[in-house]
């Protein structure tokens, strides 16, 4: 999606030129939040939808926001009026058709239906008559588009195109039961000991929430318990498959992702980090594990033929309503998140062993990240194994968490090809 400027010949810009200034700043704001803004859902503010008028210091009043219509449907276009009589006056659309719905004849209007739409009359209220009547329609099947038509070549009114998506709600129940609200995520992989843990440490606090498990050992170990399901995927496929498969089945507005060696303490309460994606604009929110609230910032710098992304620990600022919380990129392994936008982003296959923070760099301008440290979950000691079976899982676990030098190499030109980045940074 881009917008033009429309400049006349000869022309330079400067805030004493009226409403030309105003809508200048008034289609960088419309284009800079569009991106943040959903017509569905009410976390957003809807700061496109408010019609904006420019009243004439100029002879011309015309919209300059907040014009919006769905691809090939119509509508009308508020607020155009003149002060003064004209000869002709002219309005242009680049990629849809303009017309009038009074009722005048084909003297007085020219280009019904066309993109260039011809008035011409000396008399004021016949002129506003018509101007007040355009229409515009979309006339190209466009998801997400803006067309700048042209008014007297001396101003720009801005069409929105966009195709409303569908909402996606999820049922609560009648009392808003937290199992019928989050379900919890991990994948697992040849330490069964430190998994059926972090099982029975969930069961002290939530009973009957769905646990789901990825599973890509080589020889899989069936966990039957209540409420658990399982997925046996190929051996080795990899880590951010697991977390992809395990998301996919989730059937919860929320899931909270968890690793297979955290263990649930009376401080790990889930309903306080619901709370905060219940009452802010937040789609991630992480919490502490063991104490540790890691959090981080992305910046991005876009160039003309490849761009640069530091990560820096650290967040921007609180979030408002809620003071042990703050707004960030990318946080720690122990998070809610809300199931659809999580999806829209995904985990990226390729990567196989460790990896983190590229499923927030992928999210980056998609996804709204929080941290809180009031929510913790605990960690089980690094050395658990209690037999010699476990001890054996644990060694080969530890060879397949380890990245070869070949890893390495391959995720970073990964990051460099995928992102197109001639830079990356951390710090």
């Amino acid at each position: 999606m881009g917008f033009k400027l429309l400049m006349t010949k000869g022309f330079s810009w400067s805030p004493t030129h009226g409403n030309l200034w105003v809508l200048f700043m008034a289609l960088l704001h419309s284009y800079l939040t569009t991106f943040a803004v959903s017509a569905l859902d009410p976390r957003y503010p809807l700061e496109t939808k408010d019609v904006l008028i420019a009243q004439p210091n100029s002879p011309l009043s015309y919209p300059f926001q907040g014009v919006e219509v769905m691809p090939l449907h119509t509508v009308i276009l508020p607020g155009r009026s003149s002060a003064v009589a004209k000869p002709a006056v002219i309005l242009q659309a680049s990629f849809g058709a303009l017309n009038t719905l009074a009722d005048v004849s084909e003297d007085v209007v020219r280009g019904r239906g066309e993109k260039l739409l011809n008035i011409s009359t000396r008399h004021v209220q016949l002129l506003n008559h018509i101007l007040k009547h355009v229409t515009y329609t979309s006339t190209k099947y466009m998801l997400d588009a803006v067309d700048v038509g042209e008014f007297e070549a001396t101003a720009g009114f801005p069409v929105t195109i966009r195709q409303p998506a569908l909402p996606r709600l999820f049922d609560p129940g009648p009392d808003n039961n937290i199992n019928n609200m989050v379900t919890i995520t991990t994948k697992t992989f040849l330490r069964y000991h430190k998994l059926r843990v972090l099982i029975k440490s969930i069961r002290l606090y939530y009973p009957n929430m769905t646990i789901i498990v990825a599973d890509d050992s080589e020889n899989p170990e069936m966990i039957k318990e209540a409420n658990v399901e399982q997925f046996i995927m190929p051996f080795g496929k990899g880590w951010f498959a697991g977390r992809n498969l395990a998301i996919s089945q989730v059937t919860t507005k929320y899931y909270l992702w968890v690793d297979d060696d955290f263990l649930f303490t009376d401080q790990t309460k889930i309903e306080k980090l619901v709370d905060v994606l219940e009452n802010s604009n937040l789609d991630v929110v992480g919490g502490s594990v063991a104490g540790n609230d890691y959090k981080f910032k992305i910046t991005y710098e876009e160039g003309e033929d490849s761009s640069c992304l530091h990560l820096r620990y650290g967040s921007y600022h609180r979030l408002e309503g809620f003071p042990n919380c703050v707004v960030t990129s990318g946080v720690v392994n122990f998070f809610l998140a809300r199931t659809e936008e999580s999806r829209r982003v995904g985990f990226d296959p390729k990567l196989l062993r460790v990896a983190h923070s590229e499923y927030f760099m992928d999210g980056l301008g998609n996804l709204r990240v929080g941290s809180c440290n009031h929510v913790v979950v605990g960690h089980q000691p690094r050395h658990s194994a209690t037999n010699s079976q476990e001890e054996t899982s644990e060694k080969t676990y530890g060879k397949f968490r380890m990245s070869t030098q070949a890893e390495v190499r391959f995720k970073l030109a990964l990051h460099y090809f995928k992102n197109r980045m001639k830079c990356y940074t951390k710090a």
